[in-house]
């Protein structure tokens, strides 16, 4: 039996992130994707070129948008000025699915411009939930929350990452917006098993899947998406492909953006894998399918 899928998704298929680099080539023809990805408030002003492309676009291809400012888990209460600006582009873009991360990044002093990493414990659990379903009350549809890398825990973290993730789903509705290279990276820099991770996940909360390049320094392993997607990456994907079903899938890209036949090829990769599982899983017989659903469900 395949997986349930979220009430937020991302489109079929695989999608690569719009950046300001490859406008001319978005504008003089449709790429070769599924859909494209854009970092919200990036499109929050009342016009400009960069909304214009969006929404040339928006024409031919399905929108994600995906949120970088919010800081869900900050002590300051939500920011209503930026979930004004984020409901008013879902109403002009219209998008397939819309994303935040599991992370805290202001104080009653302003904004620290980072994706913070959370205490995963019961009193930030509490915090989560609450600002998510008042996040999700306030634009009218589920949202998804992404893992995100980080460089310290807390000594009193009660959950690990995606367990934290899982009950934060079963809490307020939400999706889980599937980082892999962020459980690789966490894998190195903390112990954490990737997994072990994805298997904390319940079957069907997952929205979308994304890929990017990381950087191995002698401190730590950093989320840099500047790079190509690693083999080790590769791998965990295909994992949580068997795992979790055809989850869509974006390739990350932000740092030394490369030409835009790099990502397409990328983005080729992502979607060669994804047929090759879904070919396998349906080759399986009923009773074989079964058991490797029990297998990867444990």
């Amino acid at each position: 039996m395949h997986p349930l899928v979220p009430s937020a998704c991302a489109p079929p298929g695989i999608g690569i992130g719009l950046r300001h680099a490859h406008y001319r080539d978005f504008l003089s023809a449709t790429p070769a994707v599924d859909w494209v990805e854009v970092h919200s408030e990036n499109y929050f002003g009342d016009g400009g070129f960069d909304l214009h492309v969006l929404d040339a676009v928006r024409r031919d291809l399905p929108v994600s948008l995906h949120g970088v400012g919010l800081g869900l888990g900050s002590a300051r209460p939500l920011d209503e000025v930026h979930v004004a600006k984020l409901k008013r582009l879902i109403e002009r873009i219209e998008p397939a699915v819309v994303s935040e991360h599991l992370c805290w990044g202001a104080t009653s002093a302003g904004h620290l411009n980072d994706l913070l990493p959370m205490p995963l414990t019961e009193a930030a659990l509490a915090l989560l939930a609450s600002r998510v379903s008042e996040l999700q009350d306030a634009l009218g549809r589920p949202v998804l929350l992404e893992n995100v890398s980080t460089y310290v825990r807390f000594r009193d973290d009660q959950y690990g990452e995606t367990s934290f993730l899982a009950e934060l789903a079963s809490r307020t509705g939400c999706g889980v917006l599937l980082d892999v290279n962020n459980l690789y990276v966490n894998q190195c820099n903390h112990g954490e098993d990737a997994v072990a991770a994805m298997n904390a996940l319940a079957i069907g909360t997952i929205g979308e899947i994304h890929l990017a390049g990381h950087r191995v320094t002698d401190v730590a392993v950093i989320d840099n998406h500047g790079s190509r997607v690693t083999d080790e990456v590769w791998a965990l994907y295909e994992y949580a492909l068997k795992r979790f079903g055809a989850i869509p899938a974006l390739i990350e890209w932000d740092t030394d953006v490369p030409a835009l036949s790099v990502l397409l090829d990328e983005a080729g990769r992502a979607r060669n894998i994804q047929k090759a599982v879904h070919a396998r899983r349906s080759a399986l017989t009923p009773s074989t399918q079964h058991d490797a659903d029990d297998a990867h469900a444990a």
